[in-house]
């Protein structure tokens, strides 16, 4: 028995974790889901925007599935929270063009590997002079620049990439990213086969938009690795098609990159193809990967043919409409 956590969250959240619900169902797998609450409207329920039991459970399961929230002002992340309480050190973010979907390039396909833990993102920030001067510690550790520079590596082996590229900006913050682009060379040894190199996170960022077809893998610090991901999206039509997996020793949080689009929320009309793309990630970490496989293509088949399309992709279906048509192609490629 595999035990699920689901966390819907907030807006939308709720509607494309139905939707990937209903296309696992389809599979017949032994999984066990247990829903939990995190997000704006737990705070507004329970006083906690991810309460202690979710958490715990999120522990004690295999993989946790993860939707969307609001943010709440002054309130802890329940997605960075998470992150940090499973060990999730590496969030990776498959970016690809897709058939049937306009896109400024129609041959993009590489993966932004992210460092999830530290950084700017570790949230060490202190008021030195009352809204005068405020200080935010970067936090770059030897351990975890090493272990996220592996996890590039293997996967860059595992999906028979070519070449692994790190960011930084070394040549203004020497010390902690200096520690980051060193370490990377370090693990580099360990891989003669792979091509290296490595660029500063500005024109990181410019080749991503003038050449993404350079990139096969790309490393990242925490900060620049969200900035970079996001921007990437952009290229293959948006966030509503971008999956991410935070990905640890021992477990694997799973989530679109999209937020909680609390003004379409209630109308069924999100798309759920970054949610069904991030649980066909989840499936493959738990080592389905024929079902994990067959439903990546399900999702690509819907996009290429395009006769069912949300708002967002020009059409006027409805969320579950999509999750209909995933499932009708799943049967179509198990026929054939």
């Amino acid at each position: 028995m595999i035990n699920i956590t689901t966390i819907p969250g907030d807006g939308i959240g709720k509607e494309v974790m139905n939707a990937s619900l209903y296309v696992l169902d389809y599979f017949e797998l032994n999984f066990n889901y247990t829903e939990m609450p995190a997000g704006r409207e737990c705070f507004e329920k329970n006083g906690s925007t991810i309460p202690e039991d979710t958490i715990k459970q999120a522990k004690k399961s295999d993989a946790t599935l993860f939707g969307a929230i609001t943010s709440t002002p002054g309130q802890k992340s329940p997605i960075v929270t998470l992150r940090k309480e499973l060990n999730v050190y590496g969030n990776l973010r498959p970016i690809k063009s897709f058939k049937g979907v306009k896109c400024l390039y129609d041959d993009v396909d590489f993966l932004i590997v992210r460092e999830n833990t530290e950084g700017l993102y570790s949230q060490d920030e202190k008021v030195i002079e009352e809204d005068e001067k405020v200080i935010a510690n970067k936090i770059i550790t030897k351990k975890a620049s090493k272990r996220i520079c592996e996890l590039a590596f293997k996967q860059a082996v595992k999906e028979n990439r070519k070449s692994v590229v790190a960011s930084h900006k070394a040549n203004v913050l020497k010390k902690t990213d200096g520690l980051f682009r060193d370490t990377f060379y370090e693990v580099a040894k360990e891989y003669p086969n792979i091509k290296t190199n490595d660029y500063y996170v500005d024109a990181t960022s410019m080749f991503i938009v003038q050449n993404p077809q350079m990139f096969d893998v790309i490393v990242a610090g925490n900060l620049y690795g969200d900035i970079l991901s996001d921007e990437a999206a952009g290229l293959v039509g948006g966030l509503g098609l971008a999956p991410s997996g935070n990905i640890g020793d021992d477990n694997g949080l799973f989530e679109p990159v999209h937020g909680s689009a609390p003004d379409i929320a209630g109308k069924n009309i999100s798309n759920p193809i970054a949610m069904l793309l991030s649980t066909s990630m989840m499936l493959k970490y738990l080592k389905y990967d024929y079902e994990g496989n067959l439903l990546e293509k399900a999702c690509k088949e819907v996009l290429r043919k395009g006769n069912i399309k949300t708002p967002d992709l020009g059409g006027n279906n409805k969320t579950y409409e999509m999750a209909d048509a995933v499932v009708c192609n799943l049967k179509e490629l198990e026929g054939q």
